[in-house]
């Protein structure tokens, strides 16, 4: 059906739009951080998304939620049975808030921050600890929790 229609708008990076009463049509081979938007796309499949791949996603106007740059915004959503780290909206309806909310840039940085821990163990080195995977779920839980950086987290452990 969609492949018969003629999209209305198509951005520079490639994505093509396609606009309707109730929503809008995306079809791109990116996702994620996209210009001023964060989609997301989620799979009817387990398969993983493949970036040379376009894919079409489609959402309904009223599931857009306000986003700049500045506001709070945002918060780090993390599965711990999958060590998966998301970018969250405050107004998700998942939020329990106890994650801390912060504004895109910050929201940023806690995911890569996070994400560099579950890279390696070589962070720990110099730590007093019994299991690093316990050590991680702590360190993990305060970045999203708190607004304390790693040096401040870590200093109990030294």
């Amino acid at each position: 059906m969609l492949q018969e229609k003629k999209f209305h708008y198509n951005s520079k990076s490639g994505s093509s739009y396609y606009f309707t009463d109730e929503g809008v049509y995306r079809n791109s081979n990116h996702w994620g951080r996209a210009a001023n938007c964060r989609w997301r796309l989620l799979s009817l499949t387990d398969g993983k998304t493949n970036n040379a791949t376009a894919k079409t996603g489609y959402a309904k106007w009223t599931d857009f939620y306000p986003n700049n740059e500045t506001e709070n915004l945002f918060y780090v959503e993390w599965n711990t049975e999958t060590d998966a780290i998301h970018f969250q909206h405050k107004s998700n309806p998942e939020y329990d808030g106890k994650a801390v909310l912060r504004n895109a840039a910050e929201t940023t940085k806690r995911i890569q921050l996070i994400k560099k821990l579950f890279e390696t163990d070589n962070w720990a080195d110099y730590l007093k600890y019994d299991d690093v995977e316990t050590l991680r779920k702590t360190i993990t839980e305060a970045l999203i929790t708190t607004n304390k950086t790693l040096q401040q987290i870590k200093q109990p452990f030294l």
